[in-house]
C-alpha cells in the first residue's frame, strides 16, 4: 500500500508540474505563440485605436474586438491576469475567458495580441488591492488604494503572444 501511495504521489507531482501545451503559428513572417482560442493576426487595432474605443464606452458597455498591445505586468502567483500598455499611459486589465488558459509569467515587455470584448468598468478598492497584491506591488502603495476607480477591462478567449 506504501508503494502504491508513493506511486500515486509521484504521478499528481508530474501531472502538476505540466506546463499547458501551446501551439506555434507564423504570420506575414512573424511567429506567434497560440494560447487559448485560435486566432489570426489579421484585421488587428492598434493600442492607439483601442485606446480611442474605450474612451467612448461606458460603463457596463462591452465591444467584441482583436487589439495588439506590450504586457507591461502579469500574474506572478499563476498567470491568471495581465496589463497591457496603451496609449496616454492608460492600461487594460485583461482576464482570461472562464480560467480556461493562463500566460507565462516571463512576458512583460512582450507583444500580444487579445482578441476577445473590451469593457469598462469601476474597479472596487478590494479588488484593486488584490491585483496590486498579486502584482508584488509593497504593502505600503496597496494601503493607498482607498476609492474606487474606472478601469478599462478585457476578457480574452486567445491571445497571440509575439516570439522575440
Amino acid at each position: 500500500m506504501r508503494l502504491f501511495n508513493n506511486l500515486l504521489a509521484v504521478f499528481m507531482v508530474v501531472l502538476a508540474c505540466r506546463g499547458q501545451e501551446t501551439e506555434k503559428v507564423t504570420f506575414d513572417g512573424v511567429d506567434y505563440q497560440i494560447i487559448g482560442a485560435n486566432l489570426e493576426a489579421s484585421n488587428v487595432l492598434t493600442d492607439a485605436e483601442m485606446t480611442m474605443r474605450f474612451d467612448k464606452m461606458t460603463v457596463k458597455d462591452t465591444l467584441r474586438t482583436k487589439f495588439k498591445a506590450t504586457v507591461i505586468d502579469v500574474c506572478k502567483v499563476k498567470g491568471c491576469w495581465m496589463k497591457l500598455k496603451l496609449d496616454d499611459e492608460q492600461e487594460a486589465m485583461v482576464r482570461f475567458k472562464d480560467y480556461g488558459f493562463f500566460m507565462p509569467s516571463d512576458i512583460t515587455g512582450k507583444e500580444v495580441i487579445v482578441n476577445g470584448y473590451a469593457y469598462v468598468e469601476a474597479m472596487s478598492v478590494e479588488d484593486q488591492k488584490h491585483y496590486a497584491k498579486d502584482g508584488g506591488e509593497a504593502e505600503l502603495e496597496i494601503a493607498k488604494i482607498t476609492e474606487p476607480k474606472k478601469t478599462f477591462g478585457f476578457e480574452a478567449d486567445g491571445v497571440l503572444i509575439k516570439n522575440q
